[in-house]
């Protein structure tokens, strides 16, 4: 698998990797966690889904452009799964933290994952209400010692959806825990892509 560095059109500076074998017809859009707090494309849940994935998903790893309190992010993964809706045939939409709300506000994709996302964004979106809205396969992951933002309330919402819902024995950083974030993350992707 090889990666190219794009930038993604929309106007906000957004740079990304594609990581790519160059013959899959799916991909996934991984949001990042809080760009104010270190998250970028190169975080390790990010970058362990991608390498998880078989060789049919590719992955898309974007940075956000300007901070704008979760406004702008979310115009960042819109034009993400625009530019990725224009070259592949399906698109899943995953997001880490602050990037699952994101994924989850974003929602428009043939299905959308979510690990440990955030109840409500900067800019005092609501992400649980969001859950209701999206109309794809959606998954939600969250650590069962999370005390760093409140994914059980979102994790709550879609399991009432009909959504897939599941735990994982890990506090928000699942540290040591990639592996197992990625596993849970590319079934859900490759059953329903």
């Amino acid at each position: 698998m090889s990666t190219e560095r794009l930038g993604i059109p929309g106007g906000r500076d957004v740079r990304a990797s594609l990581d790519s074998d160059g013959s899959a017809d799916a991909v996934v859009v991984a949001c990042p966690p809080h760009p104010q707090h270190g998250g970028t494309r190169h975080d390790g849940r990010l970058t362990a889904v991608s390498d998880a994935l078989p060789d049919w998903i590719d992955c898309l790893r974007f940075d956000y452009g300007p901070w704008d309190e979760g406004r702008g992010e979310r115009t960042d993964a819109e034009n993400a799964c625009a530019w990725a809706t224009e070259r592949y045939e399906r698109v899943g939409l995953f997001g880490y933290s602050f990037g699952g709300g994101i994924a989850l506000l974003t929602g428009t994709a043939d299905a959308v994952a979510a690990l440990s996302p955030v109840a409500r964004m900067d800019d005092g979106s609501d992400v649980v209400a969001a859950v209701d809205g999206i109309d794809a396969p959606l998954w939600v992951g969250y650590g069962t010692r999370d005390t760093t933002v409140d994914a059980e309330r979102v994790a709550e919402a879609a399991r009432e959806g009909g959504a897939t819902v599941e735990t994982i024995v890990a506090d928000h950083f699942f540290v040591g825990q990639e592996a197992t974030v990625a596993d849970r993350v590319v079934t859900f992707a490759a059953g329903v892509l």
